[in-house]
């Protein structure tokens, strides 16, 4: 765990008394903040002192949650009050009213006055019971509300109803299901529904309801592998059930491609094991691989094997697969974005440009024994209504322009090379299929690279200057 600027808690205040001073609009949203809460607000301020805002406030107070004092607070309001929120303009007022509070030993927040609060309020993003807190440490609070809005987007309305279904189902669970295993895969099974379903509905509870009775009968829970494609490596392109998915993982089996970023996404208490397979490094066999995944299947856990890319494009899933099913193991796919896709989109151009390609072509940039691939039409390749993507080819650069040119294709095709698409030390470039050599030999063989062949991307040689740069994103410099 990393240093903590504060330290987020959830405070029950159902039913407890809570102190706010002051009239403005500032002390009209905390004061609906605490009732929001189920605590019983004394206001302390002058009936001049009440803004509309706060006139709204205690109009819409249904519950009648908020009591209204006309008048200024004393020390003995205090007493047996479990939090204090004021709104002074002077640090005098302040500091009278923080001392106060901490002799009783009640927390205090005054408004827009941080060097004076014991505890501040944060952004939150209300699917009650489900309440999430975004806190700043006061630094940002338009980036706390920013990082708000982006969550909202991603949690379904419908969490509230679901949360509320569990509550009611917490009982029966913690009642007849064992710690550990059984109890998580109730959980996860419940967490899946929320986020893929609608309200929940009388047959979904009932659903749940077998799913208990059936848990309870097995002797141990049953292992699984998910395959999940991780992406080019920027985090953010990972799908929703990618995410869901490294949550929900005891054992997580990743590749050597897969970002950092990506990985702090998983579930903190999963087991992380790289098992990464790289040309000219030393890789774990594929056969160790699979009896991994299959051990701890069998033991009981829930296996991510996580790969860079799509688990379905060069990332030998169909052996483990095979594997697995010959063993009697579920297994699960998530796909991922492919690296091609990703690097279209770095370069700003379409696959299938209608004027250039009529289809798309995914190649291994080289054979099983590390030599150019043979058991490939070539000829095919070289054709002019296609674009032409080969994965993990820098190595093999020379002896694939060499054999494209060989087969016909023209020396002047247009070539685009990425590697670490889509991460902060991504680099590109651009030129010609009679170049392909120099071009990749200028961005590096130490990391992955990815070379593109067509005519979709001549704008961006069109836009190259006369000297490409090794390790800079040409079109970007010259946009």
């Amino acid at each position: 765990m990393g240093n903590l600027a504060s330290l987020p808690v959830f405070f029950d205040l159902t039913g407890k008394r809570a102190i706010v001073v002051g009239g403005a609009n500032a002390s009209a949203w905390k004061a609906e903040l605490l009732a929001a809460a189920g605590a019983k607000v004394e206001l302390y301020a002058a009936p001049a002192e009440l803004s509309v805002e706060m006139h709204t406030v205690l109009s819409n107070d249904y519950a009648g949650s908020i009591q209204h004092r006309s008048r200024d607070w004393r020390d003995a309001e205090f007493e047996g009050a479990a939090m204090a929120v004021a709104d002074f303009e002077t640090n005098g007022e302040a500091e009278r009213f923080v001392k106060a509070a901490t002799q009783a030993g009640v927390p205090v927040n005054i408004i827009d006055k941080p060097e004076f609060c014991q505890f501040r309020f944060g952004t939150i993003v209300n699917r009650s019971p489900v309440v999430i807190g975004i806190a700043t440490d006061g630094a940002a609070p338009i980036l706390g509300q920013a990082i708000r809005r982006r969550i909202e987007t991603l949690l379904p309305h419908a969490l509230s109803d679901w949360a509320a279904l569990a509550a009611r189902l917490r009982g029966e669970v913690m009642a007849r299901l064992q710690p550990g295993p059984q109890r998580r895969a109730f959980w996860e099974k419940l967490s899946d529904m929320a986020f893929t379903r609608r309200v929940p509905n009388a047959q979904q509870e009932a659903e749940l309801h077998d799913l208990v009775e059936s848990l309870h009968h097995t002797q141990a829970a049953q292992g699984r592998v998910t395959l999940v494609g991780a992406g080019p490596g920027d985090a953010e392109l990972l799908t929703l059930k990618a995410v869901r998915a490294l949550q929900a993982a005891d054992v997580i089996l990743f590749d050597d491609l897969v970002s950092d970023e990506v990985l702090e996404l998983a579930r903190r208490e999963a087991r992380r094991m790289l098992v990464g397979k790289r040309a000219g490094r030393d890789s774990c066999r594929q056969e160790d691989i699979n009896r991994t995944m299959v051990q701890l299947a069998l033991a009981g856990k829930h296996v991510v094997r996580l790969k860079g890319g799509d688990v379905s494009v060069f990332g030998r899933s169909g052996e483990e697969i095979a594997e697995l099913k010959q063993r009697g193991i579920p297994v699960s796919i998530v796909p991922g974005i492919t690296a091609a896709s990703a690097m279209a989109a770095g370069f700003g151009v379409s696959l299938t440009h209608r004027d250039h390609a009529q289809q798309v072509r995914l190649v291994t940039g080289h054979s099983r024994k590390g030599g150019l691939p043979q058991d490939v039409d070539w000829k095919a390749l070289a054709g002019s209504n296609a674009t032409t993507i080969f994965y993990m080819g820098g190595r093999m650069a020379a002896q694939i322009s060499a054999q494209l040119q060989q087969e016909g294709m023209a020396a002047s095709t247009p070539v685009a090379i990425a590697a670490n698409i889509s991460r902060e030390d991504e680099a590109r470039n651009v030129g010609t299929l009679a170049q392909l050599p120099e071009l990749v030999a200028a961005v590096g063989l130490d990391r992955p690279i990815l070379i593109g062949v067509g005519q979709v991307f001549a704008q961006c040689l069109a836009v190259q200057p006369g000297n490409w740069q090794p390790e800079t994103d040409l079109l970007a410099k010259t946009a």
